[in-house]
């Protein structure tokens, strides 16, 4: 059994990852510049200032940090931000300006995530027992067909997100977002993640 290939598929709408999104909508950060807004969150306003640079390259280390811990250790000590409870942890130092930022969001964003985290759980309790991972199942058999071996053993994270465009995208070495529309639309969902699937097995 040991030599046989393992796969490890974790999906999740993490309240820490749809904090982090909160935050960069309402303080108007562009990168990654490819991903959409959230839905049901207001989008800053045209004429708003816009976020520094500091600010934006701080809030890029602080997400990395979020969705991949391992991947992108801090170098300094964290620490946790006043109005987050133990959902956001910024270095000790380096990160000033956009913890400053961020303290006065905290009860909006906690809100926002805990919602949209509710509404996932709520979602996948209505599906019946396996459905949530066959359409991996799937992917990986199609896969294996289409290239005539076994997937080789990988790890994939999917973050299911209520962006407000429908589509998937690469947020870490290892991890995908997926809007929670696409998710829900079996067909749909089985031709997006293919392309995942065959690029880590």
């Amino acid at each position: 059994m040991a030599d046989k290939p393992q796969w490890l598929i974790r999906e999740d709408a993490s309240v820490p990852v749809l904090v982090a999104l909160a935050l960069r909508q309402s303080l108007g950060i562009r990168v990654p510049e490819d991903l959409p807004a959230l839905r049901d969150l207001a989008v800053r306003a045209p004429d708003a200032v816009e976020a520094s640079a500091a600010i934006e390259s701080q809030w890029r280390e602080y997400w990395d940090m979020t969705v991949e811990p391992r991947a992108h250790p801090s170098g300094v000590p964290l620490e946790l931000v006043d109005g987050f409870e133990t959902l956001v942890a910024l270095p000790a130092s380096g990160a000033t300006e956009l913890k400053h930022a961020i303290e006065p969001l905290a009860p909006l964003a906690l809100r926002y995530a805990r919602q949209a985290h509710g509404r996932y759980v709520a979602t996948m309790k209505s599906n019946t027992g396996g459905d949530a991972y066959r359409a991996y199942a799937s992917a990986i058999a199609e896969f294996e067909r289409e290239v005539g071996r076994r997937a080789h053993s990988f790890e994939l994270n999917v973050q299911v997100l209520p962006f407000s465009q429908r589509g998937i995208w690469w947020i870490g070495d290892l991890t995908v977002a997926v809007t929670d529309g696409l998710r829900r639309d079996v067909v749909a969902f089985d031709a997006a993640i293919r392309p995942i699937i065959a690029e880590l097995a």
